[in-house]
Formats: structure tokens, sequence, C-alpha cells
């Protein structure tokens, strides 16, 4: 085991970033659909999450499916894209926001990210309508639980006659203006991946308000089999409905969401009041307008206090500098101590598989800051297991890193 000289020892089990959190209920959905045998893709299980997500989302309908990223391709595929379509997207996010629009043969353009909230910026999304004015989709992801300018970016939006497809993976539970995430769209999306606020191990949901887009992604998702005696089929479908088994962890999660939503809470003021005196900043958010579900907490390090960083598509080179450090510090110095960070999502255009593609800021010569974000921050672990023992250990250690 690694010892500190500094008299800090490493955690004896695990410090997790955002670990699945279960608490009894759970198995006693999962056990009715096993005693019921109902194992497949329908059950009350289903019915119920389905029911559960509307009730608490505040939309009309809700199609539960194997994963976020089987319901925001059939978003795409409900909003039109076809091959050659243009899609503006977030930038900075998991590439599940944007994979599926390449499904469908549509060409992702990357709007860059705004300091504010982390989010897509709408002043460079007006700018990219005035570049590509014929674009008619634009889907938006509200990152690590926090709300972007929602109001700022369907006024844009409606100015040219574009849907919006709302990512929120990473944000059920979060509100903007009083009104949850996950209805400002036309068409949104939920995951329950195991790392989010609640989880069934994997799924995710489609949301709506308009019956015949889910009454398509029912029919869809289950291959598209037709009113007919046999199987019949008439256009293309998918396996992408949920099992009655991952339902009934979902539905026993449900009722957790709130008390999930506070603990995260709690941990993201403990950083902000542990970290108070070192160069850094917490992932920011408008507090007059929104409440994240503080899904992460995120740690942006001052320009000034960045030691000298270096990063490849696959390695990263630092130097060690005195009251300085980096997230590649932090982060390898977490993991010695047996806890877990992780690196701010790397934005899209930065990959190798969409450098290609278009990528807007602001203006033609203005900074990237996903870009920026990206070199200086760093999620800190959020698990909502962890100790205030933990947690305190965990800004020890940061503090130490800024020596």
């Amino acid at each position: 085991m690694f010892t500190n000289r500094n008299g800090i020892e490493p955690f004896e089990s695990k410090v997790w970033l955002s670990s699945p959190t279960m608490h009894g209920p759970e198995i006693e959905y999962v056990k009715d659909a096993y005693e019921t045998n109902w194992m497949s893709t329908v059950g009350r299980n289903i019915n119920e999450i389905e029911r559960m997500a509307c009730e608490v989302i505040g939309c009309n309908y809700a199609v539960a499916l194997s994963s976020g990223t089987a319901a925001l391709h059939m978003a795409v595929k409900l909003a039109g894209v076809k091959t050659g379509t243009k899609v503006f997207c977030s930038d900075m996010t998991f590439d599940a926001t944007v994979n599926p629009v390449v499904y469908e043969g549509g060409i992702p353009i990357f709007i860059d990210t705004e300091y504010d909230t982390w989010n897509m910026d709408p002043i460079a999304l007006a700018r990219a309508f005035e570049l590509y004015p014929d674009v008619k989709v634009v889907v938006v992801a509200h990152l690590y639980g926090v709300p972007g300018k929602i109001d700022e970016i369907k006024k844009v939006c409606e100015r040219y006659g574009a849907i919006i497809i709302e990512d929120a993976a990473e944000s059920l539970g979060a509100t903007y203006k009083g009104v949850q995430t996950g209805t400002f769209g036309k068409y949104n999306t939920i995951s329950y991946n195991g790392n989010k606020i609640i989880t069934g191990s994997t799924g995710g949901m489609l949301l709506t308000d308009d019956k015949a887009a889910a009454d398509k992604v029912r029919k869809w998702s289950t291959q598209s089999r037709e009113n007919a005696p046999w199987y019949q089929h008439e256009e293309l479908g998918y396996n992408y409905r949920m099992s009655n088994v991952v339902a009934g962890i979902v539905r026993g999660q449900y009722s957790y969401l709130k008390e999930h939503i506070e603990q995260k809470k709690t941990i993201y003021r403990r950083y902000k009041e542990g970290l108070q005196g070192l160069p850094v900043r917490m992932n920011p958010f408008d507090e007059a307008k929104s409440e994240p579900n503080y899904w992460l907490s995120c740690m942006l390090i001052d320009e000034a206090a960045m030691c000298r960083q270096v990063r490849s598509d696959c390695e990263v080179l630092y130097s060690r500098e005195r009251h300085k450090s980096c997230p590649s510090e932090i982060l390898e110095v977490l993991n010695r101590y047996n806890a877990e960070g992780r690196p701010i999502w790397k934005p899209m255009h930065m990959q190798p598989i969409y450098r290609t593609n278009r990528f807007v800021c602001r203006e033609e010569k203005e900074i990237d800051v996903g870009r920026d974000i990206f070199h200086r921050g760093l999620c800190l672990p959020s698990d909502n297991k962890m100790t205030i023992e933990q947690q305190k250990q965990v800004i020890e250690i940061i503090k130490k890193c800024f020596e």
C-alpha cells in the first residue's frame, strides 16, 4: 500500500467517481419479474417506470429503452435525420450524444461551450445558423447535471424553425425555472446507466408529448413488427426495448431520486467550501434560473495556477511546479490514494473520429472554450456513499498538489 510522506494514508476501499447506490426495493421488483416469468421486454415494471417517468419529469409519454444511446438514436430518427442531414450538436459531451446522428447518416456540426454552465453557447449557436441557416435539428446536452441556457437556445432555434433534441442523460431531476430537464425539446432522452443519479445498471427513456412519436418508437424498438398474425416487417427495426428485469431495478430507484440529489448537492457544497483559498472554481450554474442534480462535482483550475501539461490523443505529460498543479497530476495522485476522478469530457471536435467536422465558436478567432475547460478541468469523486471523512481527505490530497 502506498503511504504518503505527508501522513495521508490511501483509502482502504475505493472512493468512486459515481457508483450505483442500491436500497432494497430494487431486488423485490426484479424478483417479481422472475416469479411472474415476465423476463423479456414486456411487463408491469416497464409499464410502471414509464408512468413514473412521465409523472416525475412532466411529459405525456415515455418509452423505456435499452440505453440512453438507443433513446437518442430513436429521437434522431423521429427528427427526420437522413444521409447528408446537418445537425448542430453540443461539443463538450460524451460521444453517445453525437453518434446517433451518424447512425442515420447525418453530419454533426459542433457548437462551442460557454463558461457560465459549461453547456452549448447560444451565441455560437446563433452564429452557426448564420453559416448554415437550413439546419433543422439541434441536439443539446446538459453537462454533469447542470441545465444549459435553455431560454436562449430555444429562442435561437425558434427563429430558424429548428427542433431541439434534449440529451438529459446526466441531468435527471435537474430543473430550469422550476421545470424538469427532459421536457424542453420535441424529443428528449434520459439514461439509467450504472453511474447515473438513479440506475437500472443500463437502460434509458425516450420522452415526448407527441403520442404518434411515442408509438413509432415502441414499434421501431421491437423490430418494427407489424400488426399481423405472423412476423411481418415493412420498415427497419431495432432491438432497443428495455427488459422487464432492468425496469425492476429502475422502478425501485425512482423513490430515491430526491435523496440522491440531496446527497450529491451536499458533496458539491463540501467541495466548494473545502477548496476555498485554492486557485480553483467548481463547475458553475445559474443559481437564479436552475437547480442542477449535482451528478458530478467538477473543478476548474485557474489558468495562472496550471503547471505545464501536454496531452496527445492517448498520453499525457506534465511537470511538477511549486504552488501549481494540473488535472493530470491531481487525477494521478487521487488514483494513488485509491480514489477515482475523471478528466472533463474531451470535446467532440478534438476527437479523431470527428476532427474533420465543422466546429463553430462565437467568433472566427474566439477562444475555444471547450478545449480550455478540458485542459484545466477535472471531475472529482462524487459518489453519494462517500463519507464526510473520505471527502475531507480528498480535499486535503488536492490541497497538497498545490504546495
